[in-house]
């Protein structure tokens, strides 16, 4: 398979970051009185609470889950609504312009270890519009309502699955939970931690990235350390 193009991914996460921007939303806010690396961890166990027994799910095989490309598509889903929790706690809130472009290039960092910056999500944003886009999310008419929306999580956990060479760098969980996700059954327990600490790791990724590299302050506000 030909490596996927850089428009094709900012393409791709552009419109994962369009769909998560409501759950974000819903999801609220942590306490105000809590520093910075603790928001970005409640961030990890709030999505945590609802979703990361859903990326365990299809751990339920053990082993044989291995063969499922949803595996790691629906992992790096979840992760991706964390990435971008932790990056609203930074002022990225905007729908669209700098603060999608931000969000882009985080999502690329953390989930796939590719180094777009900002500014290079702004220069290429548009110019791969409409790749993978059937592929991913299906005919526009079949991705309204909540059950459109799991629908096309699901697509985009598919898709993400099919090239799966570029999830091998997202955050994983632990050699232990690792190993006990592929044992038959139980496996879903180890899954589940696994994917847990996986979530945290994405979130403490995130929250690095953005201490080291903060966004631009006309664009955000930046959080204090």
């Amino acid at each position: 398979m030909a490596p996927i193009s850089d428009p094709a991914v900012v393409d791709l996460l552009s419109r994962v970051d369009a769909l998560w921007g409501p759950v974000v939303r819903r999801l609220g806010r942590p306490p105000e009185e809590l520093p910075a690396g603790q928001r970005a961890k409640w961030w990890a166990d709030t999505v945590s609470r609802f979703a990361a027994v859903v990326s365990a799910t299809p751990r339920f095989a053990g082993k044989f889950a291995d063969l499922l490309p949803l595996q790691d598509g629906v992992g790096a889903a979840v992760q991706s609504l964390v990435v971008l929790g932790v990056a609203h706690e930074h002022g990225l809130t905007g729908p669209t312009g700098r603060d999608r472009a931000e969000r882009v290039a985080l999502l690329a960092q953390v989930l796939l270890d590719k180094p777009l910056t900002a500014d290079e999500v702004e220069s290429l944003q548009g110019k791969g519009l409409g790749v993978y886009v059937e592929e991913a999310f299906g005919p526009a008419e079949d991705r309204s309502g909540a059950s459109g929306v799991v629908k096309t999580v699901l697509r985009v956990a598919g898709t993400l699955g099919r090239v799966g060479d570029l999830l091998d760098d997202r955050p994983k969980g632990g050699r232990l939970a690792r190993l006990v996700s592929i044992v038959p059954v139980v496996g879903v327990v180890g899954g589940y931690l696994a994917e847990h600490e996986g979530l945290r790791k994405a979130a403490k990724e995130t929250q690095r990235r953005l201490k080291a590299d903060p966004p631009r302050a006309s664009a955000a506000q930046t959080v204090d350390a």
